[in-house]
């Protein structure tokens, strides 16, 4: 058995794995409640970009814990279109979760469909990542172990659907963040627990690509996304802020539709009348106002 390193870089991707997803929680989170706000398309688009966030933020944090994963005795690549794939899986079935919740009339059952939804889409994330997998030997995995990664995969996502129904605090939310990141933190490490590798030694070149040539490109792109999305739903105004803003709004206009309203019988005084200036004299005699025409000349 090869002697297996989940962290060959110290406590650095197990730290960085960790705020990837909180940083995905917190996201999914906001827009949840963001969506639950909203109605119509707005709903939808929040409901979607909740679902990027929290695919994006899980599938992150496990290929940048799986950075300081190394096993004695063989190099290891990973398979290309089977890692996006997992990335494709993570989002659709999270956003499956987070879409049941947020137009589900029975909120209990709702709750239930979508974490048990949700958290099966994590765990099938994981273990398609660990599919992608390419070294030489021979993969094993412990099934109490995996078990009790899957159970924790769905009480982590039930918790956290849960919080984006009940929690609409920023405080509360980023404490909820905190925990469902150390959730989704735990489920990885206890389904790395459950693997051993039968390590075969080979001079043969392994096939699909390595760590820094594609999972690592691929994470920071993907963290970057993650910090854009931070600010712009940091950026966007809140249900409550627009209305106040157009009520604000409604206050300053003028009404057009304003008239004057008189009672029966009123008459409307006339307009005083202005006193007439007196007419300006000269010394050969008073002269009017009126505009001089051309004048006469005498020889």
């Amino acid at each position: 058995m090869g002697h297996l390193d989940h962290a060959t870089y110290g406590w650095l991707t197990p730290a960085l794995s960790y705020a990837m997803a909180c940083i995905g929680a917190a996201l999914g989170l906001r827009c949840t409640v963001r969506a639950l706000d909203a109605t119509g398309r707005s709903r939808r688009n929040w409901l979607l970009t909740a679902a990027s966030a929290l695919g994006t933020g899980i599938w992150t944090m496990h290929f940048v814990a799986m950075l300081g994963f190394g096993v004695t005795g063989t190099d290891i690549r990973y398979d290309v279109p089977l890692t996006l794939l997992s990335l494709l899986v993570a989002m659709l079935v999270v956003g499956t979760g987070v879409f049941a919740v947020g137009y589900g009339r029975d909120s209990r059952r709702s709750l239930l469909i979508g974490g048990l939804t949700t958290g099966l889409g994590v765990a099938s994330m994981h273990y398609m990542g660990m599919a992608a997998l390419r070294l030489h030997g021979r993969v094993h995995y412990d099934p109490l172990l995996v078990a009790l990664s899957v159970v924790i995969a769905v009480v982590a996502a039930t918790a956290a659907l849960w919080a984006a129904l009940h929690i609409h605090a920023p405080a509360a939310v980023a404490l909820a963040s905190l925990v469902m990141g150390a959730a989704v933190s735990s489920m990885h490490y206890t389904g790395m627990t459950a693997v051993s590798v039968e390590v075969t030694p080979s001079a043969a070149p392994l096939p699909g690509a390595s760590v820094m040539q594609f999972i690592f490109p691929l994470a920071v792109g993907l963290g970057s996304y993650l910090f854009i999305t931070s600010a712009f739903v940091a950026l966007s105004p809140t249900a409550g802020e627009r209305a106040a803003y157009a009520s604000a709004g409604r206050l300053t206009e003028p009404d057009d539709r304003a008239v004057d309203v008189a009672p029966p019988g009123f008459r409307p005084e006339p307009p005083a009348a202005r006193p007439s200036a007196p007419p300006r004299t000269y010394p050969s005699g008073p002269v009017d106002d009126a505009p001089a025409g051309p004048r006469q000349v005498t020889a």
